[in-house]
């Protein structure tokens, strides 16, 4: 019998491949997603993608700081685990705003915690960050760098960490897999699900943009860094990779008795330059890309890189894709939609 996942915020960037992927390995899924930061053109376009398994796919507009809709999900369907992405994301929206970060992002996940403890589901995969650690105080990070969040967005990963560390603590029946990952990039091979992201705060969407001409330009912040470029190096990881390694969480909460909660870094375990990537979606779009270099902006490190052997080890997982992959993949979710779930009006026609 299939085993039934509810995934919070799946019709977004990182919800939706995930929630393909738990499709590909047998698992019903439901999504629940208020379409605040998404569209439910995502979940349109998961269905076609999933083919004979679509009829094992959910859709429920609702959002989880409504404890009543989290209570009737639970009570209508048995979930084996929850897999939990649903939050805000913009880290300078959330210096600007921090009360409506700590709203969404801390009161959804209490809300969504109090209805798996009423129905008995204590199986959890929360969607962390490398955010958690702040400036690094080395690289490669590991799961033991200490954690020192340098905005309010990062702040509430730590508090969401902490809050599934107590709950642990005090019903050892929890098992609660936290993953923090690094750059996600790239896009579905079909072209057909990608990043559909208005606010443009990562590198991969504003080189999008510039390409496609919706901006003049991209800033290349600090080109004096002691890396082999000049430019900050990151540890970027495609979106299929990252999926796969949400499907490996999963199996380990469902395999491992006493498992408590276990932190771990998914990302590739190697770094690449800003320029590395614009240069690697130049190539896969045959575009120019026009940059302006200009000045360091406070508080950015110069390289960040995950230390990924305990995922590797554990989850039996480890990322495959190649940065040229991240690119074409990018592209071709670009090309295939300029304006994102708006470049058709799909919607209007269903």
């Amino acid at each position: 019998m299939a085993k039934n996942v509810l995934v919070t915020g799946g019709a977004g960037f990182i919800g939706s491949h995930t929630s393909l992927a738990l499709l590909e390995h047998g698992y019903n899924v439901t999504v629940i997603d208020n379409l605040e930061n998404s569209k439910e053109e995502a979940f349109y376009r998961m269905k076609e993608l999933a083919g004979d398994r679509k009829d094992a796919l959910t859709f429920i507009k609702g959002d989880l700081r409504d404890f009543a809709t989290l209570d009737k999900i639970f009570a209508e369907t048995k979930f084996t685990a929850v897999v939990h992405f649903a939050a805000r994301k913009y880290v300078n929206e959330s210096v600007e705003d921090p009360l409506r970060y700590y709203d969404h992002n801390v009161c959804g996940t209490v809300n969504l915690a109090r209805a798996m403890q009423k129905h008995g589901v204590k199986k959890l995969v929360f969607s962390s960050s490398c955010t958690v650690y702040g400036n690094p105080q080395r690289v490669p990070i590991d799961e033991s760098h200490p954690l020192c969040a340098v905005s309010p967005y990062g702040r509430t990963k730590i508090i969401n960490e902490d809050i599934f560390r107590d709950l642990h603590a005090s019903d050892k029946e929890w098992r609660i897999v936290l993953l923090r990952y690094f750059n996600p990039v790239g896009a579905h091979p079909s072209g057909r699900i990608g990043e559909d992201q208005v606010k443009l705060n990562n590198l991969m969407p504003w080189v999008q943009a510039v390409a496609l001409g919706h901006r003049p330009e991209l800033a290349v912040y600090g080109t004096d860094y002691a890396t082999e470029d000049g430019t900050c190096v990151r540890d970027y990881i495609h979106v299929m990779d990252l999926a796969e390694g949400h499907v490996g969480a999963v199996r380990k909460t469902e395999e491992t008795e006493g498992l408590g909660t276990v932190a771990y870094n998914l990302g590739t375990g190697k770094g690449t330059t800003v320029l590395q990537m614009v240069h690697g979606f130049e190539a896969a779009s045959g575009l120019k890309v026009k940059t302006k270099l200009v000045g360091r902006r406070p508080g950015d490190a110069e390289a960040v890189w995950a230390a990924t052997d305990t995922a590797e080890r554990e989850l039996g997982w480890k990322a495959k894709l190649t940065v040229k992959d991240m690119c074409e993949d990018q592209w071709r979710w670009a090309s295939n939609n300029p304006d994102g779930y708006d470049t058709a009006a799909t919607a209007a026609a269903r």
